[in-house]
């Protein structure tokens, strides 16, 4: 098992990052590594930390605006080669259907619930981690 997992977090709200890092803990699972944050707040900054690779899962926030998760998942799909997982934050489970669309791995609702979000994380980082292998 590799040492650590970086969990790139993008959302404009502190307050959503910072619930994404407490719901995740130091490690989402006991088979998966310890994860280490990286948070932005502008797409710019995603698309930097994704062209410099090391990304091993993406958590956006769908309700991050001027550029929403969902928008900006569906454009990082289309770019990025080797796109790491998506994990898409939902402002309603009614939008299941744009997650589809924005063709994220994985979607949870907002406000983020622990469980389910680390669950469906540590999903993510297996899949990613086992095609690394």
């Amino acid at each position: 098992m590799q040492p650590t997992a970086t969990v790139l977090v993008y959302s404009d709200d502190a307050h959503t990052r910072e619930q994404v890092r407490l719901a995740a803990g130091r490690r989402p699972a006991a088979d998966v590594p310890p994860v280490e944050f990286l948070e932005c707040a502008t797409l710019p900054a995603v698309l930097e930390a994704l062209e410099h690779g090391g990304v091993d899962v993406c958590v956006l926030d769908g309700e991050t605006a001027p550029a929403g998760g969902m928008g900006v998942c569906r454009q990082i799909k289309d770019e990025i080669f080797r796109c790491p997982p998506v994990l898409l934050l939902m402002g309603r489970p009614q939008d299941a259907w744009l997650a589809t669309w924005s063709r994220a791995d994985a979607a949870v609702t907002l406000p983020v619930e622990p469980v389910e979000f680390a669950d469906a994380l540590a999903a993510l980082l297996r899949s990613r981690l086992s095609v690394g292998a």
